[in-house]
């Protein structure tokens, strides 16, 4: 997907659109993550027999696949817009603030992500002498979903921040240009 809109005022790309989308998928993930929180497996639906455990697939496992799917198309369209739209446009100095925040995103990004999976993947079913791991039924401590919710929200305010800092000085000098 190319970025070559035009903005009139002052010959740059118009990136609202982009992150207008940045932050629709930014916020998905976060509900849908606050949604396997109240979704998740609960000791009530382990069963026993005595020998092993059944737990049947939940809610929650394709609320966190969506909140993954959606976490992760924020995070690479957010960088590929700021890294790749402002190449294309009139130099700008990148400041350390901006590196900062870029790779503070994406530990973020990789914490939430991990989070996620992990506590998707245990909401698949557990069959009887199967289970998810050493052939043990698990279940999603509470505040997992709700914690990379957060880690997603976090990570979207990052990458936003992240343009800011890069957009402000460039913003500044047209204001400089538009008042003499």
């Amino acid at each position: 997907m190319e970025v070559q809109e035009q903005n009139s005022q002052n010959g740059r790309p118009n990136f609202s659109l982009f992150f207008m989308f940045i932050v629709l998928f930014g916020l998905a993930a976060f509900v849908l993550c606050l949604s396997s929180e109240f979704q998740k497996a609960k000791g009530k639906d382990l069963k026993w027999d005595g020998e092993s455990c059944y737990l049947p697939e939940n809610h929650a496992f394709g609320l966190g696949i969506a909140a993954l799917v959606c976490v992760s198309v924020a995070q690479i369209v957010g960088n590929i817009v700021l890294c790749r739209g402002f190449s294309k446009t009139k130099k700008t100095e990148t400041t350390p603030f901006c590196v900062v925040l870029l790779l503070f995103s994406w530990v973020n990004y990789a914490v939430a992500v991990t989070l996620i999976s992990v506590g998707a993947s245990m909401n698949r079913e557990q069959r009887y002498g199967k289970g998810w791991l050493n052939r043990e039924c698990y279940l999603v401590k509470d505040g997992v979903f709700a914690a990379s919710g957060v880690l997603c929200v976090t990570t979207l305010a990052a990458i936003l921040g992240a343009f800011a800092s890069k957009v402000k000085p460039s913003l500044q000098a047209a204001n400089k240009m538009c008042s003499t």
